[in-house]
């Protein structure tokens, strides 16, 4: 029976066929199963959804975009890749990234300890990927800005940037590395490539930057604003009012300085740098005991050696040496602990030592550092270095650097101004000391708590001017 079946189908045994098989195809088409006599619809012809981001998905972007990431979003991109890397030794972009987030996460805590992890990933990364490989490039141009080796961090970033010159999120280390160096033109035209190419909150802020180290403090405040309007994280945001805040400060408003600091560290709990801003505004506000308060908190959260001598600074200009003391003891000691993560604080250092330890030490510590960058801070703090140490004449020729547009200080720093009238004073030229110690005022009534009474009194022992009257002609000379 079954072989005289195997012929030709006629019309009715082929329906049948095609009746029994309907279930079949029923459920070949829609995707079913039976499992433990339950029905399981699978749909087969539906695309799968995006997948979640990862935990660290909004530090990837961030870093990527070149804009500041969150701490607790560089902890769990951190976790991420470190699992990652552990999983596949050779993926070379994780390597990167693994490395790049240590380098930002040891900037933000000011923790040098992270940079050893940093370079360890990044050379890692390197010799998995020797060629073509961006990301690592230029995570080595951010690890070297953090530990502020400006000339390695121009290697690294105009390497990166030859491999991939449509990869804007180079331009900004680049611009950064330049302006380390003291090369303001490098820094412009970086600047000017940039803006050609690309638009947005990131870009305005690094314009802003380059805006204010020129002297352009109104167009500097302009793209802070905007940059803080348009930036999208919480971190980021922050970020831009912090340097709003730094910016409105350094033109001499503590109250808008204060309000930018606020805003950046209810947005942001981990923004110290914007926590010993507003320590800093308090002060100038005649609001001391508030500001030794915020400034302790941001130098728990960030050891950072600069926030140290502010806080000692103002310690002493309280009348408390003792709490001074132990501000400036931090400071050495973090000092340290940077030269072990092999991190440049020699600046900082040698600014404590002109003013509250050896001035011939601060001096022999700031020609090494300006030898290496020859930039428009170093030189002001190498000229008031030599003043300490008694040598004003070579240190005038520094404080000239520092403040003389034409010869590159076009920044209109008040504490730069104070230095410079400080060493005319010192040589006897107290027409030129009048004129730059009131303009330091003029600039910043609050630049410093122990500088702004040391410039009032020197102007009260200048006293005013002479009076020479109006010089007249010969009758003769028509």
């Amino acid at each position: 029976m079954e072989n005289q079946q195997e012929g030709p189908v006629g019309p009715e045994s082929g329906w049948k066929r095609r009746v029994r098989s309907r279930p079949v195809l029923i459920a070949s088409v829609a995707g079913c199963a039976v499992l433990g006599g339950v029905l399981v619809l699978v749909p087969w012809d539906r695309p799968a959804g995006p997948a979640a981001p990862s935990p660290g998905a909004p530090a990837m972007v961030a870093l990527d975009s070149g804009v500041p990431a969150g701490l607790p979003d560089l902890a769990k991109l951190i976790e991420e890749r470190a699992g990652a890397v552990r999983e596949r030794p050779r993926d070379a972009a994780s390597w990167a990234v693994l490395g790049t987030a240590y380098a930002e996460q040891g900037r933000r805590l000011a923790d040098p300890a992270y940079y050893p992890r940093a370079e360890k990933a990044l050379r890692t990364s390197l010799r998995v990927r020797p060629q073509r490989n961006t990301r690592a490039l230029a995570g080595l141009a951010a690890l070297s800005l953090a530990r502020r080796d400006f000339p390695a961090a121009r290697r690294w970033g105009e390497a990166a940037l030859e491999l991939e010159p449509r990869r804007w999120a180079t331009y900004p280390l680049l611009i950064d590395a330049y302006t380390g160096l003291g090369d303001q033109n490098s820094a412009k035209r970086t600047l000017d490539r940039l803006t050609a190419s690309r638009s947005g909150p990131a870009v305005l802020a690094r314009a802003a930057a380059v805006y204010r180290d020129r002297g352009w403090r109104e167009d500097a405040a302009a793209s802070l604003a905007d940059a803080a309007a348009g930036a999208r994280a919480p971190a980021e945001r922050a970020a831009y009012l912090e340097q709003a805040g730094q910016l409105a400060f350094e033109r001499g408003d503590p109250g808008v300085a204060l309000r930018h600091f606020r805003e950046a560290v209810r947005l942001d709990a981990d923004q110290r740098a914007a926590q010993a801003g507003q320590g800093r505004a308090l002060a100038a506000l005649g609001r001391p005991t508030e500001a030794l308060s915020v400034y302790r908190a941001a130098l728990a959260g960030q050891p950072c050696p600069r926030y140290a001598l502010e806080l000692g600074e103002l310690y002493e200009s309280l009348g408390m040496p003792e709490e001074a003391r132990v501000r400036y003891d931090l400071l050495r000691e973090r000092v340290r602990h940077a030269a072990a993560g092999g991190a440049d604080e020699e600046l900082v250092l040698g600014r404590f030592e002109a003013d509250h330890g050896d001035p011939g030490t601060a001096v022999r510590r700031l020609r090494a550092e300006w030898r290496r960058r020859p930039a428009t801070e170093v030189a002001d703090a190498l000229g008031w270095a030599l003043h300490r140490a008694g040598e004003s004449a070579e240190g005038l020729r520094f404080a000239l650097v520092a403040t003389d547009p034409v010869r590159g200080g076009g920044t209109k720093d008040a504490v730069a101004m104070y230095h410079r009238g400080m060493i005319e004073r010192e040589l006897g030229r107290d027409g030129a000391a009048r004129r730059h110690l009131t303009e330091a005022l003029r600039i910043n009534p609050h630049f410093s708590p122990l500088g702004v009474p040391a410039a009032r009194a020197a102007l009260r022992a200048l006293g005013e001017p002479p009076d020479e009257g109006v010089p007249q002609l010969d009758g003769g000379a028509g």
